[in-house]
């Protein structure tokens, strides 16, 4: 082409596309396109810059005289990024980018950030562990109880802190204000105890939180002491104040000094509220002692003097005459002074005053007069012939039927009439048949136990009583023996007397005191013939009369002692008493070589305290301190322990030294 100019085309193409000299975006200038490739690809013409003039045809050159050649066909323009976004160049091949603004941290710096965090957190973390280690397995630090401070202590030296501190600030008695009448109860005869355990559980003491930690270390933790009240023992103290107070009504009765009929004429009483006073001096001891008023509740007799007065008549005419007893052609007489010894005239509950004839003791005397010997019947019982028990067969007979003779006796003391009363006999069963205690396998003495007692005290008398109703009573396979329900309620009718009783830790005269020393002896004779303990309650304060950890109470109806023959052999029931001591013996079946009663240490030990008394009916004892024992049973057969029983707990309270001053 001879009229064409050079053209300067770099041999790359793309090296005339000048490099960014700053920060800024700028388009790439071109000057020269290989062919095919248009300048669309930069973007719409007018936003381009204005290409400068290059080479000889840079003024007016045209396509015939030198300048580029035409154009070639347009291209499809590449997609651009938006206005509000400028789009930065596209690299292009071989050519070296610009560099970024962005200036990278120097190396030393990047290390040093993450050891500072992680020094941070690793004293953060030893502040909370190292405190939290030596505060673990103790009491949180700062914790205190009622001022008691046991932060920092193991669960255990806590515990001895609190009830060496504590428990004798808790101590307080209750004064009760019975009927201007002043009573102190101690927090022992209430059943009043810190809840160590209890209260130590409110604080923390495993492994602390944080939250605990900091608490440990800069403040305090108050706890209040939790104390319960044994409602069981208070209640049998309130028993034991009842029976110092209670005055209950006094009904009319009739009964004899010799021939001479005495009245008794009917009074007004009053009565411990017993429910009252349990929930009065609960709250009170739990409130921190102080004083209480008890209620006394009025009790009103059912009869009148008017009745008594009508009874009176009839009973100096009851033992006027003798009463005749006929039988065909036998009869006999019951002098008055017998009718006297065994007449009453006692309230009927609806205020009249009935005659009360006691005709199976009037029998006793002068059924053999009516009715041979040997027709007469006999219960089944054992016999301890040359040391070996021997069944005695029961046998019916006949006799006089003391309800019949009761009833028509009683119609005459009452009404009048005839004082021959005719008598009819009739079969008599046996109270206990043969074939009840028969074949029980009873061959040997399984267990026998002896208490003993001071002589000729009116308590002997009872102690003798019971021995003596319980004598040859048999207890089967299986059963379960109860003392209350085997002797009944002890009255004066049955040959019980009034003595001094143990009730909630206070002397008190009751009918039938003194049975917890045959309820004792009886329960070591069951224990070391090896039967199960089904019900007992062992005595309030401890008696050197009495083995440790062994001994039981007996009230009517409660509280009771049962156990149960858990043996395949009958049980026979023996008795022995003497005017100093008492002896149960269980025969049976020997099952065990030995039984041994295995006693602990004895702990927690509480001192008495010294009384001062001038009441008239005062009794002076002796101060024995308070402790707790265990007492495991131990079975021992072939040479070997065969068994243990869950060992037995016994808190005596102490018992406190009464001086009478009178």
């Amino acid at each position: 082409m001879r009229n064409a100019g050079p053209i300067e085309s770099p041999t790359d193409p793309f090296a005339s596309v000048p490099l960014p000299t700053s920060g800024v975006s700028r388009k790439p200038r071109i000057e020269g396109l290989p062919p095919g490739v248009s300048r669309d690809i930069f973007g719409p013409p007018e936003r381009q810059e204005p290409r400068p003039a290059q080479g000889p045809s840079a003024a007016g050159g045209t396509p015939g005289n030198g300048g580029l050649p035409p154009a070639a066909p347009p291209a499809q323009p590449w997609p651009m990024a938006s206005e509000k976004e400028p789009a930065q160049p596209a690299p292009v091949f071989g050519t070296p980018q610009r560099p970024s603004s962005y200036e990278p941290e120097p190396p030393r710096r990047r290390r040093l950030l993450p050891a500072i965090v992680s020094l941070v957190v690793i004293l953060a973390a030893l502040a909370y562990v190292v405190p939290a280690v030596l505060m673990s397995g103790s009491v949180l630090r700062g914790t205190r109880v009622a001022g008691v401070d046991i932060g920092g202590l193991t669960v255990t030296k806590a515990a001895d802190k609190l009830r060496a501190e504590l428990a004798s600030k808790l101590s307080k008695p209750v004064i009760a204000d019975i009927g201007g009448q002043k009573e102190t109860i101690q927090p022992d005869e209430a059943g009043l105890e810190l809840d160590v355990v209890g209260t130590i559980g409110q604080a923390p003491s495993g492994f602390p939180t944080p939250e605990e930690v900091w608490r440990g270390l800069t403040g305090t933790t108050d706890l209040p002491p939790k104390i319960t009240l044994d409602a069981a023992q208070l209640t049998r103290t309130v028993e034991g104040l009842a029976g110092s107070v209670d005055k209950p009504a006094r009904e009319g009765r009739i009964t004899y000094s010799g021939l001479e009929p005495q009245a008794r004429t009917p009074a007004n009483g009053v009565l411990l509220d017993r429910e009252d006073a349990v929930r009065r001096i609960g709250d009170a001891f739990l409130s921190g002692g102080g004083s209480v008023v008890l209620t006394l509740r009025p009790a009103k007799p059912v009869t009148s003097s008017g009745a008594v007065e009508e009874a009176l008549t009839k009973a100096r005419a009851a033992v006027a005459a003798p009463l005749t007893l006929t039988l065909g052609p036998k009869q006999v007489q019951i002098p008055p002074a017998m009718i006297a010894a065994n007449l009453t005239y006692g309230v009927d509950g609806e205020g009249r005053l009935v005659p009360q004839f006691n005709a199976k003791a009037v029998l006793e005397q002068v059924e053999g007069n009516l009715v041979d010997a040997a027709q007469q019947p006999r219960d089944a019982t054992y016999e301890i012939v040359n040391g070996r028990p021997v069944l005695v067969p029961s046998r019916p007979g006949r006799g006089v039927n003391d309800k019949l003779l009761a009833r028509d006796a009683e119609k005459v003391f009452d009404q009048g009439g005839s004082r021959v009363v005719a008598v009819r006999l009739g079969t008599v069963a046996p109270t206990v048949e043969t074939s009840r205690i028969e074949g029980l396998g009873i061959k040997e003495i399984a267990a026998s136990f002896t208490t003993t007692f001071d002589c000729c005290q009116p308590r002997v008398t009872n102690i003798q009583r019971m021995a003596q109703k319980l004598d040859g009573y048999v207890v089967r396979p299986g059963e379960t023996f109860s003392l209350n329900d085997a002797l009944g309620e002890r009255t004066v009718e049955d040959g019980y007397v009034q003595a001094g009783q143990v009730v909630g830790g206070r002397m008190v005269n009751v009918v039938g005191g003194g049975g917890a020393q045959f309820a004792t002896t009886m329960y070591n004779a069951a224990y070391f013939a090896g039967f199960d303990d089904v019900e007992h309650q062992p005595l309030d304060h401890f008696s050197s009369s009495y083995p440790v950890g062994r001994d039981a109470t007996l009230l009517y109806p409660e509280p009771d002692l049962k156990w149960r023959n858990d043996s395949e052999n009958g049980v026979l029931i023996k008795t022995a008493s003497t005017p100093t001591s008492v002896t149960v013996t269980l025969w049976g079946v020997k099952r065990y070589d030995k039984i041994e009663a295995v006693e602990s240490e004895r702990r927690a030990f509480t001192p008495f305290r010294r009384e001062v008394s001038s009441a008239p009916d005062c009794v002076p004892t002796t101060g024995e301190q308070g402790f707790t024992v265990d007492v495991t049973r131990v079975f021992h057969k072939d040479g070997e322990i065969l068994k243990k029983d869950k060992k037995v707990t016994t808190k005596y309270r102490p018992r406190p030294q009464t001086v009478c001053t009178r």
